[in-house]
């Protein structure tokens, strides 16, 4: 039979590192379980480092035993142990103490305690801080110290300080953007102060290029408008233009008229007085509104006071009143031509469509003009008004003089 007295010094020296070992881990096991508030686990150390500790002071004493004197009779009693036991002994306290200690490690990892929540704290990227009223702080974590320390250049030791430090809620740390927000909480009836830092780095820029974006759309919007204030005056410059030019178109044509008329024909005057007073409403306000009825009636009116002939070769095509508008006009101003330039007669008026556009011709039967046709006067503002509302006048002079007005279907006068 073995006993544990008949080792060699090595060999009770290796079982004596054994059972030291065995006792710093009962230690750490202890200490681990305290932490994380597992008394039980604390108070089963606590059972384990007993006996491991004894053996390992029965190894001490006995290895002193040459050197002090007499040993205790109890540690020779064991000593003359069987093998046996001390290697069952040492090996069931090892397989307990390991056990308790994956419990230990594995506590962390099922349950929630203080140390798994500094460990979630730390990994997250945003900085909390937490601290009493006297600026004591609580809780921070890894994110929150790095952002005091570059911004104060010291350690979050009081939290009072660190929030005074702020002078701004939005803060540039390094390349990063990063918002404080801090709010006071009742906690178990304690006034805690918490500190969350949120880094708005992507959001801060988006931010920034929608205020510019604002601005920009700011400018655009005052330049549209400005534009839209002279297009009101423009056009009020040209309503008042026009007219000017339909005053003095339709003054002409009642002279002309007045002059050309048979003073002896009492028809013809009448016809005069009809055209002057119906000239007249050019003055008033709704002058604007003819109906075609009374534009017709006006052309046949200044026809027959300059003793001319009208003959419509086929009907008029439907029109809008805006084209009727243009159609009359220029009939008018082609019928004061015929007669005050060419001495014509007669004025023939038809009508050519095609798919694409609709040609108003009017011919008559004066001299022909002894030089090139050039727009002057009337005609002048004719082709000025024609080309402001799309529409197109040319003259021909062959075997008669034409003069032509082309309306373009594709093309909406208004």
């Amino acid at each position: 039979m073995i006993t544990f007295a008949s080792l060699s010094a090595f060999a009770r020296a290796m079982l004596a590192l054994w059972a030291l070992l065995l006792c710093l881990i009962n230690l750490g096991n202890a200490a681990l379980a305290t932490v994380k508030k597992r008394f039980v686990y604390t108070a089963f150390s606590a059972v384990l480092f007993a006996p491991v500790y004894f053996m390992w002071q029965v190894i001490f004493d006995f290895s002193l035993s040459g050197k002090i004197g007499e040993i205790k009779e109890i540690t020779v009693k064991l000593c003359n142990l069987n093998l046996s036991f001390w290697l069952g002994a040492l090996a069931v306290l090892t397989a307990f103490s390991l056990l308790l200690f994956i419990f230990n490690i594995r506590y962390d990892k099922t349950y929630i305690n203080p140390g798994t929540i500094k460990l979630y704290l730390d990994k997250m990227p945003c900085g909390i801080c937490c601290w009493r009223e006297n600026g004591r702080v609580l809780f921070s974590n890894i994110c929150m110290n790095d952002l005091c320390s570059a911004i104060t250049r010291n350690q979050l030791l009081n939290g009072n300080l660190f929030r005074d430090a702020l002078k701004d809620e939005i803060i540039q740390v390094d390349e990063k953007i990063w918002r404080f927000v801090c709010r006071e909480i009742n906690l178990e009836g304690e006034r805690i102060w918490e500190m969350i830092a949120s880094d708005i780095t992507n959001e801060y820029a988006k931010t920034q290029a929608l205020e510019k974006d604002k601005a920009e759309l700011s400018r655009l919007n005052k330049e549209l408008w400005e534009y839209y204030l002279s297009i009101d005056e423009s056009v009020h410059h040209q309503e008042i233009l026009q007219a000017k030019m339909n005053i003095h178109d339709e003054m002409n044509r009642l002279m002309l008229s007045t002059v050309a008329a048979d003073k002896e024909n009492t028809q013809a005057l009448d016809e005069i007085f009809k055209l002057w007073e119906q000239n007249a409403q050019l003055l008033r306000p709704d002058s604007d509104n003819k109906t075609s009825e009374q534009q017709a009636e006006a052309l046949n009116s200044l026809a027959n006071a300059l003793g001319i002939s009208l003959e419509f070769k086929n009907n008029m095509p439907a029109l809008s009143e805006a084209k009727k508008e243009l159609f009359f006009f220029t009939a008018q101003e082609a019928v004061i031509n015929a007669v005050k330039h060419a001495g014509a007669k007669n004025m023939e008026i038809s009508f050519e469509e095609t798919d694409e556009s609709l040609i108003c011709f009017f011919r008559n039967d004066g001299e022909l003009p002894d030089k090139s046709i050039e727009f002057e006067g009337g005609l002048a503002n004719l082709e000025m008004l024609c080309k402001k509302q799309g529409a197109e006048i040319y003259a021909e002079a062959e075997k008669c003089f034409t003069l032509a007005l082309k309306f373009n279907k594709n093309h909406t006068i208004g």
